[in-house]
């Protein structure tokens, strides 16, 4: 009974360890050759510095993009995937801001500030001379797709990508850690499923079929729950870690982009 309440006990204090990974910055953002690169530095709600960049295609100064704001997982420093963004989202704005304590940004993460923050960078975003407010997506990958989940429930976007989603981060613990109250102890809960009830826009659902830390009957789930139409792909033989490696990822997100943005 000891080693149980100290196990406990271990999981209540040590959580946001074990769910955040800060990753530092790696160097200036390379955006695709000849596209734009703008770095963008913006206030959150309590002040804290929210840092990261948008990529902007090639056009003429005053035209209006399509855009995506990109929420990476829990060991991700997002504006390292710039260089990829006219591959994967075609010629469209891609804004790639950090979370709290990840590459420039400052604070500390937790699931109230992070989906505050998304919030705050979408109407950013939205204001924004070079973007066309009316057509802005999501997407978010793993620990982020609970984030543009939430995103989409409460703000205007036009279609979400969900790559390897979860319908609850206390489902995905109680998977994990069966032995243990995880409904109970979780600080952050990443509700998915009850927000994308909500959500009646498009959504392509990849996921992997390998994959040991959000297997796919989690994202099945979460599929279940949207309450709009819902695109999947099933990426037999890859992982959590490895599934951006099957050369269909990146035509079916443009793809997907192409037919609802």
């Amino acid at each position: 009974m000891l080693a149980y309440a100290g196990m406990a006990a271990f999981l209540w204090l040590a959580q946001d360890g074990m769910l955040f990974f800060p990753q530092p910055a790696r160097g200036p953002a390379a955006a695709p050759p000849g596209w734009g690169r703008e770095p963008v530095s913006l206030a959150a709600a309590d002040g804290t510095r929210l840092a990261g960049v948008l990529a902007l295609p090639p056009g003429a100064a005053a035209a209006r993009h399509p855009a995506v704001i990109y929420f990476g997982g829990n060991a991700e420093e997002v504006t390292a995937s710039a260089r990829e963004a006219g591959r994967r989202y075609g010629r469209r704005a891609v804004l790639l801001v950090n979370y709290r304590g990840y590459g420039d940004s400052g604070g500390k993460p937790g699931e109230a500030a992070l989906v505050a923050d998304a919030l705050a960078l979408h109407d950013w975003l939205s204001r924004h001379p070079r973007v066309d407010a009316a057509r802005i997506a999501v997407h978010g990958r793993s620990l982020g797709s609970a984030v543009a989940v939430q995103l989409a429930a409460a703000r205007p976007v036009r279609c979400a990508v969900l790559t390897s989603p979860f319908e609850s981060l206390a489902a995905v613990g109680r998977a994990h850690y069966p032995w243990l109250p995880v409904g109970l102890l979780l600080r952050h809960r990443f509700d998915s499923a009850a927000a994308a009830a909500r959500v009646r826009i498009p959504a392509l659902v990849i996921h992997a079929g390998a994959d040991t830390i959000i297997p796919p009957a989690h994202s099945d789930r979460l599929a279940k729950a949207w309450g709009g139409p819902v695109e999947r792909l099933a990426l037999a033989g890859f992982g959590h870690n490895d599934l951006d490696l099957d050369p269909r990822v990146d035509p079916a997100i443009a793809a997907f982009l192409d037919r609802h943005l």
